[in-house]
Order: C-alpha cells, then sequence, then structure tokens
C-alpha cells in the first residue's frame, strides 16, 4: 500500500472553502431534507433505557409530526449498544430504518480480540444491520499496522459470518479511526487507507459491493470529533480507492455535527470531492444525536412561512433534544 502525502496547510484551506459556499432556497430544501435521510440517530450513554430507544425510534422513523408537504424522511439508522439492539429492531420493524450497534469494545477497543469479535456476532444476532467498530489506535500509533489490519479482516469475516447464519446479506461495517487520538492529517490518510484496504481483501467473504464498507471519523467520545479537514482527507482517500478500483467506499462524519448549516458544507464537499453518486444515505452517513433538531427548524422556516406555525414547530423540534 503506497503511503500518499498531505498537504495539511493546503488540504485545510480547500476544507474551509466548502463551508463559504452561497446555497439557493430551493438547494438549500433538497439538501436539508437529503442531510435529514443520512443520519444516524445515536445515542451511546450509560443511562440509555428502553423507554429512550423507543421514543428514538419513534423519531428516526418520524422526525416530525408537522405536516410537511412532501412529508419528511426518515433517518438512515439508528445507532445504540449492542444489548440494544434487540429492542431497536422490534420499534423499527418494517420502517426501513436500520439499526446499528457499536462493537469491538467500543469506544476503546482495549478488550481482546475474541471479545471484540463476539460483541459483533452477538448484535448480528440480535438484528443489527450495521456495525460501527473501533480500530485499535494503540496498535496503530504504536506501529503495528499489520495487526490492525489483521483486526480489521478478521471483524469483517466474523460480521459476513454472523450475518449468514442469521440468514440476510452481508452486514455494513463502519471502520471508526477515532481520528482526534490519531495526531495529525498524515496519520489520519494512512489509516484510512490501511481500513479501507483491509476490508476490501478479506478471503471467504464474497465480493465487496458499493457501501459494505464505511470509514468514520469517531466514536463522539473525544475530541475533537468530526471536523472538516479530517473528513475531507478521507473522502480522498475514498476517492483514490475508487479511482484504482471501481467501489465505492461509505462515509461516516460522527461527533459535533449538530447545525444543518455544517451537514450542507459537508454534502458540498462530498459532491465536490467524489460526486453525486455519493450523496445518497448508502454512500455517506451523519452520526449525530441532535442534529436532526435543525434541520426539522430549518426545514420549518423554509416551508412554514406563517409565524404561529413555525414557532410552534419550533418548540416542538426543541422537545426532542437529547444529549450527545
Amino acid at each position: 500500500m503506497r503511503e500518499r502525502p498531505v498537504d495539511t496547510v493546503t488540504l485545510t484551506a480547500r476544507a474551509a472553502r466548502f463551508t463559504k459556499r452561497s446555497i439557493k432556497s430551493s438547494a438549500k430544501r433538497t439538501g436539508l431534507r437529503l442531510a435529514l435521510s443520512m443520519v444516524d440517530l445515536t445515542t451511546l450513554e450509560g443511562k440509555d433505557s428502553p423507554e429512550k430507544i423507543r421514543a428514538l425510534c419513534a423519531k428516526a422513523i418520524t422526525p416530525s409530526e408537522i405536516p410537511f408537504d412532501p412529508k419528511l424522511p426518515s433517518v438512515a439508522a439508528v445507532c445504540v449498544y449492542p444489548t440494544l439492539v434487540a429492542l431497536a429492531r422490534d420499534a423499527l420493524m418494517g420502517s426501513g430504518v436500520k439499526v446499528a450497534s457499536v462493537a469491538t469494545g467500543f469506544p476503546s477497543g482495549q478488550y481482546p480480540l475474541d471479545v471484540r469479535l463476539d460483541d459483533c456476532v452477538r448484535a448480528i444476532a440480535a438484528g443489527a444491520d450495521e456495525i460501527d467498530m473501533v480500530i485499535s489506535r494503540g496498535l496503530f500509533l504504536a506501529g503495528r499496522t499489520d495487526e490492525v489490519r489483521a483486526e480489521i479482516r478478521a471483524t469483517r469475516a466474523a460480521c459476513f459470518e454472523a450475518a449468514r447464519k442469521r440468514g440476510q446479506g452481508d452486514v455494513h461495517l463502519k471502520i471508526i479511526l477515532e481520528t482526534g487520538e490519531l495526531g495529525t492529517l498524515e496519520s489520519i490518510r494512512r489509516a484510512s487507507d490501511l481500513a479501507i484496504d483491509a476490508a476490501a481483501s478479506v478471503a471467504g467473504v464474497g465480493p465487496m459491493r458499493d457501501g459494505d464498507v464505511f470509514i468514520k471519523t469517531s466514536t463522539g467520545k473525544i475530541q475533537p470529533a468530526a471536523t472538516m479537514p479530517v473528513t475531507l482527507v478521507m473522502l480522498e482517500a475514498i476517492r483514490d480507492h475508487y479511482l484504482a478500483t471501481g467501489l465505492r467506499i461509505g462515509m461516516k462524519p460522527a461527533g459535533g455535527i449538530r447545525a444543518a448549516k455544517s451537514a450542507l458544507a459537508y454534502l458540498v464537499m462530498v459532491k465536490e470531492t467524489l460526486g453525486d453518486e455519493w450523496l445518497r444515505p448508502s454512500l455517506f452517513r451523519f452520526g449525530a444525536s441532535t442534529l436532526a433538531n435543525d434541520l426539522i427548524r430549518q426545514l420549518i422556516r423554509l416551508e412554514m412561512p406563517r409565524k404561529a406555525a413555525v414557532d410552534g414547530a419550533v418548540r416542538y423540534a426543541a422537545s426532542y433534544d437529547t444529549s450527545e
């Protein structure tokens, strides 16, 4: 795997320019609805309860009960701890919203490999459609990249086998780099290339399809989490892999993305770096707990001009706020 240099100054400046684009109202409305459909509505707290998960799933299916025309899309997925997967699966049954689960010793990854793999298998057996795994940052930073590569391959193989036993297609795997712990954009680019290469070269799981694997910035537990420069360097790794192989890897920035304006800037960056093909939930996601609220608020302002409706709708959307 050839190492690619990163011009940090140029890349950071380019990422900043995406935040300054002017977007017309019609394009903004389309972008806000698209961003909502890409959200992985997430709760990863020790106080998560069955009641909270059911409420989150109801919001995922119907983000707002206010009568939009056309109706607002559901979000892409609900992301929970493995012990809550079965509950989320039942609450989302028939909705089309996916069940995602963090696994492999989330968020630290500091567990024996067999424990981490069992974490994935149990989540899939309970009904998870997608697994968000964490890499071992300690091994990566120590230069033990062959071991990191082997763990990613073992995780994808375990997910494939667990899905086969459950009688469904391959479970999608999102590989969390925890970019806030990797130090530099050069290090993040190396980790991105390693993750993509490892996941794409697993024996015995059949040919990889577009969107079977994502790379993801963060767990949301470490700051900084998702940033525009970090996401851009990961998008460039995805672009270069696509140009070399024709295979589309997905992308998920996660942690700290709360404002609709930020989400639109990310979509502009995806469009200009990877193209329109990536502007769909099967290839791009936002990991967030509160972003959906602001997307709804901005859609209310664009689509419901009467002040009384706006005031009531904003209060309604705000009532959904959860801590990240």
